[in-house]
């Protein structure tokens, strides 16, 4: 079950760049922040449909939720026009590598102490030379 996880996760992370991809030149065309907004409109139009037809219809009420849970939309929205205004000026690949080199180091902090209610996962050194490596990556690849 593991490995099907980690290999539905690479199929996310490779969807990012082509989200990344297609993000730059809609940017271009028609404004980076309309860009942000059609992938978000497309997104909850799906997001939708799918609640519909396999979302539990017992599920806890949205808005009995803490208000905290909610600031990951914020984030979406940051992370999208980073990605919309970035990505055309030093590519995906420097763009992606960034993301990654800001997701790792914050996952690392947020597993050692185990914020939002996630188990705790201490920082060891295998986590920390990983980091270094994708840091090599992101200096390597904007070098070229």
């Amino acid at each position: 079950m593991q490995l099907f996880l980690i290999l539905i996760v690479i199929a996310g992370g490779m969807g990012l760049s082509v989200e990344a991809g297609l993000l730059g030149p809609l940017g271009t065309q028609v404004g980076d922040l309309w860009a942000t907004f059609s992938i978000f409109a497309v997104g909850a139009a799906l997001t939708f449909l799918l609640m519909l037809f396999f979302s539990p219809r017992n599920s806890a009420s949205f808005f009995s939720q803490p208000s905290w849970q909610l600031s990951g939309g914020v984030l979406g929205v940051v992370y999208v026009v980073i990605l919309t205004v970035a990505t055309p000026k030093i590519g995906i690949a420097m763009t992606m590598i960034g993301i990654l080199a800001g997701q790792i180091s914050k996952s690392l902090i947020i597993d050692h102490f185990g914020l939002f209610g996630t188990p705790h996962r201490r920082i060891d050194n295998r986590r920390i030379i990983a980091l270094i490596f994708i840091i090599i990556a992101l200096a390597m690849v904007a070098q070229g």
